[in-house]
């Protein structure tokens, strides 16, 4: 799935929207049923197995303008004729919202947003009902047009509720924390040295990122341990770095940044060994992050 990664324009929304985010939080916890609405016909979340992957909403929350969580208002399905991309398995919905929380906005957004949204049909062939239901989305504003949003995605809305709720906004505190990592572009400098004993090693990667932010990886091989790695993001690199903490931003820095493969450019040894140990401790580090999953983007 193709999302528009915009990044710049998501830090500086979310630094305007950090109070706005912070009130919503708390209205959201109390919030009350709006009128005709029951807060009992809200959509059903997904499985854990079927939900987006912190890898998803990372992705998209960077690729927005605006996230929120809004409530279905009232649907209005195109006709064949006006969808004519659209094959018969699916259905496209104008769909005119409430919005419940805005979890990031840019200024200038009202209580109300309309979007249009291309979804499966119902295993009978008709079309999904969402009015009444609520929903997570992840979106931009439309050009002199207020109120109307674009999805940044095909799937980039999501039935709501406590657990998505909250790993979204985990997600944008994370993107709004000042020590955020950042992106990684590659691996520059990589060196393995051996130690006074057989099996003793370390090896150095130093990282390439945006914005040319020192980072580094380091792997300790002692004889009769496991191997010891980690994370240094700073000049100095860290003795004591450990790996990042899985559903972090350095995990996704790491996990979906990292080349597969360190390039030939990279080592600062010509010797055979030296390279063979750090081929082997980089994809060591690969293996310990575990995969960029993602199901969405």
């Amino acid at each position: 799935m193709s999302v528009r990664r915009r990044f710049p324009p998501f830090h500086a929304l979310l630094a305007r929207t950090l109070a706005v985010a912070a009130g919503a939080a708390v209205l959201g916890a109390c919030a009350t049923a709006m009128p005709g609405q029951s807060r009992d016909n809200v959509a059903m979340e997904l499985s854990p197995e079927a939900e987006p992957t912190y890898a998803d909403l990372v992705t998209l929350a960077l690729a927005s303008d605006l996230v929120a969580i809004v409530t279905v208002d009232d649907q209005t399905r195109f006709p064949p004729e006006r969808a004519p991309d659209l094959p018969p398995e699916r259905v496209r919905l104008y769909l005119e919202t409430l919005t419940r929380n805005l979890l990031v906005s840019p200024t200038g957004v009202g209580g109300s947003l309309v979007f249009v949204t291309d979804l499966a049909r119902e295993p009978n062939g008709d079309t999904p009902d969402l009015e009444g239901q609520d929903f997570v989305i992840f979106a931009d504003q439309v050009r002199d047009r207020p109120g109307e949003v674009q999805l940044v995605a095909r799937n980039a809305l999501f039935p709501a509720g406590p657990r998505i709720e909250g790993r979204v906004r985990s997600v944008l505190r994370q993107l709004a924390a000042a020590d955020r990592p950042p992106q990684i572009t590659g691996v520059r400098d990589v060196i393995s040295v051996p130690g006074n004993l057989a099996g003793e090693s370390e090896t150095q990667m130093f990282v390439q990122t945006q914005g040319g932010t020192p980072v580094s990886l380091s792997v300790v091989r002692r004889p009769g341990m496991q191997p010891e790695w980690g994370v240094s993001l700073g000049e100095i690199v860290d003795t004591a770095a450990r790996p990042p903490e899985a559903e972090s931003l350095a995990w996704f820095r790491f996990a979906c940044g990292l080349p597969r493969q360190l390039p030939d450019s990279a080592f600062l040894q010509g010797d055979r060994n030296s390279q063979a140990r750090a081929r082997e401790d980089y994809a060591f580090v690969l293996d310990q992050l575990g995969p960029c999953e993602r199901r969405f983007t």
